[in-house]
């Protein structure tokens, strides 16, 4: 897979799309900070009020491997089908910032926040905080750089490793969230709520 490298301007472009994430998700009255009123750098319980509220927790690694996706995302579109060439490929960074600033502006209204509560391990779910969604997209920018630097295999490898160590650890994960907010299903959200007990 050929190297996407990020311009001066995609990187700037990108900085624009997080602030004018950032701005609509204040405009929709998302708290800035944790209303405990407090930042912590890590927050490990998923079914609390601090729960997507601080800067990383245990949905940070489904961030990262979205970067991940995004970067091959981006390579496909990019380099695989010719849209620019080599210049094109660069804009594989603005896509993801863009694709991730979506899901978190989305992420936050009140449809999917209920559709979290009602249909995910995340019962407790409140939205996020400002801070958090801004780091989920600066998380993401880190597994699209992890993925341009490392070999498929070793990318692959850790966002499997990622990916088990937080379904054992909280039972839930990237793959779990996705097949429960599209078709939930009752034994995963059994095994979900036994490990919350």
């Amino acid at each position: 897979m050929a190297i996407l490298i990020p311009s001066r301007k995609t990187v700037l472009i990108s900085i624009g799309i997080t602030i004018a994430a950032v701005l609509i998700l204040l405009a929709m009255d998302r708290p800035p900070i944790c209303e405990c009123g407090y930042v912590k750098l890590w927050h490990g319980q998923i079914n609390n009020a601090g729960n997507s509220q601080h800067i990383s927790d245990w949905y940070t690694p489904s961030h990262i491997i979205h970067g991940m996706i995004f970067y091959a995302l981006g390579w496909l579109v990019f380099s695989k089908w010719g849209w620019g060439g080599a210049n094109g490929a660069r804009w594989g960074l603005p896509l993801a910032v863009f694709l991730e600033a979506a899901w978190e502006v989305l992420e936050n209204t009140p449809m999917v926040i209920e559709r979290f509560r009602s249909v995910t391990a995340n019962w407790g779910y409140s939205g996020d905080s400002v801070l958090n969604s801004f780091a989920d997209i600066g998380w993401m920018a880190i597994g699209f750089f992890v993925a341009m630097r490392l070999p498929v295999k070793v990318t692959i490898a850790l966002a499997l490793i990622a990916e088990i160590v937080a379904a054992l650890v909280v039972r839930d994960n990237l793959t779990l969230n996705v097949i429960m907010l599209l078709i939930p299903i009752d034994a995963i959200a059994q095994w979900q709520a036994a490990g919350m007990h």
